[in-house]
């Protein structure tokens, strides 16, 4: 996949914090997977805006059902996560 070197800014104390998280994947790869979570969510906005102005608005139920379902999957995922995580350090 091609890359392109990019300069941003970024809060002295957040990058820090960053730093620590990422150490073993590497900054540009923990700022490129915040970008596409990112990018995603703000799909998902955009679609859930157009399925609203086509659809109307959610009843109270409906959004309450997914928003459980939502945080399932991101129960899911970070178990997922944690797992690889295990999994590359049993590895090293």
């Amino acid at each position: 996949m091609a890359t392109k070197k990019v300069t941003v800014t970024i809060p002295e104390d957040l990058l820090d914090e960053i730093r620590a998280k990422a150490a073993e994947r590497g900054l540009s790869a923990y700022v490129a997977e915040a970008l596409r979570s990112q990018r995603d969510r703000d799909r998902l906005r955009e679609l859930a805006d157009w399925l609203q102005e086509e659809h109307g608005p959610l009843a109270e139920d409906e959004r309450a059902a997914a928003l459980g379902e939502l945080e399932e999957l991101d129960a899911e995922h970070e178990r997922r996560r944690a797992a690889g995580t295990r999994s590359s350090g049993e590895a090293a």
